[in-house]
């Protein structure tokens, strides 16, 4: 048997063993946790995906001219590039390629994207954005747009947030862009209720993670044992995801173990929200600090388009 670990099952039983104990969002997207996602995304109460979809519908000629054409498009977090497909429709680039964490997931994605548009160059990168990003040999350097849709740059705490900006910023040339969605301060029942739905979709897919954790390390956790919780820390200015264990149990995985008390949380997600001259501040630290910036109405989300 091989008893060397990967790097995924350290990170996982590092932050097991912490106190309080973590898991990364990034181990919430295997393909059932991708799909569950999705399913979040139509939810009434979810308003982030609708909300930025409307500033993008709204905008679209100014963000199309502000961009130009033929321009390598490159998507973070793509999920079912839904997005992309959208955008790509609008600024119809030469190059697409989807970048996301759940390789399965993905390349389904990519091979929908590839029959609609016969006449962009697709491709699928499976890749941990806490991570370099190793791009294509074969992508051309220049006129290149990150784009980053979803608010998903809020579940970096500030540091990190700032370090994939500043990759970001090495993965494009002068001529190139950022194009970024980001969730912005508002009241807290309408944050509380977005990242805790009444349907219980948010919980299955907090609660997925616990069995994607199981396949990956060997553990044995049980989900019928734990509980979802979320709520917003105003003093962090962040939505926070737990996992609340029901009652006192023991955790066993291959090499270790770890108790959990009843009542005691697994930290998942947080969920910062900006205001925007703070977030306009972060990209200016990262090396991109010419920027234009639409809301919609509510002033919920932010688009951002944001330049060397």
């Amino acid at each position: 048997m091989n008893n060397i670990l990967t790097s995924d099952q350290l990170e996982i039983i590092k932050g097991l063993m912490q106190v309080p104990a973590t898991i990364s969002p990034k181990y919430f997207y295997d393909a059932k946790g991708s799909a569950l996602f999705e399913d979040i995304t139509r939810l009434q109460a979810y308003y982030p995906t609708r909300t930025e979809h409307a500033i993008m519908s709204t905008h679209a000629p100014e963000i199309a001219r502000r961009v130009g054409a033929s321009c390598a498009l490159i998507e973070l977090g793509a999920g079912n590039c839904q997005k992309a497909k959208a955008l790509c429709e609008l600024i119809k680039p030469a190059h697409f390629v989807a970048v996301d964490i759940s390789e399965e997931f993905l390349h389904d994605a990519v091979a929908r994207m590839r029959l609609t548009f016969p006449d962009i160059e697709i491709q699928a990168l499976a890749a941990d954005l806490t991570a370099d990003i190793l791009l294509p040999a074969s992508l051309p350097a220049q006129r290149r747009l990150v784009f980053y849709p979803g608010s998903s740059i809020g579940n970096f705490d500030p540091p990190q947030a700032l370090a994939l900006m500043s990759r970001i910023r090495g993965l494009i040339a002068d001529d190139g862009a950022l194009l970024i969605g980001v969730d912005l301060v508002k009241d807290e029942a309408v944050l509380n209720a977005a990242y805790d739905d009444g349907e219980g979709v948010t919980a299955a897919f907090n609660l997925n993670v616990l069995d994607h954790v199981n396949r990956l390390i060997g553990s044995d956790f049980d989900t019928s044992q734990w509980q979802h919780r979320a709520f917003f820390n105003a003093d962090q200015s962040r939505i926070e995801m737990h996992l609340e264990a029901k009652s006192n149990q023991l955790i066993h995985w291959r090499h270790g173990a770890r108790s959990f008390a009843r009542g005691e949380r697994i930290h998942t997600e947080n969920s910062y929200k900006y205001r925007v001259e703070d977030f306009v501040e972060l990209l200016e630290r990262a090396g991109l600090p010419q920027t234009q910036v639409w809301t919609d109405a509510h002033a919920w989300f932010a688009v951002v388009l944001a330049r060397p």
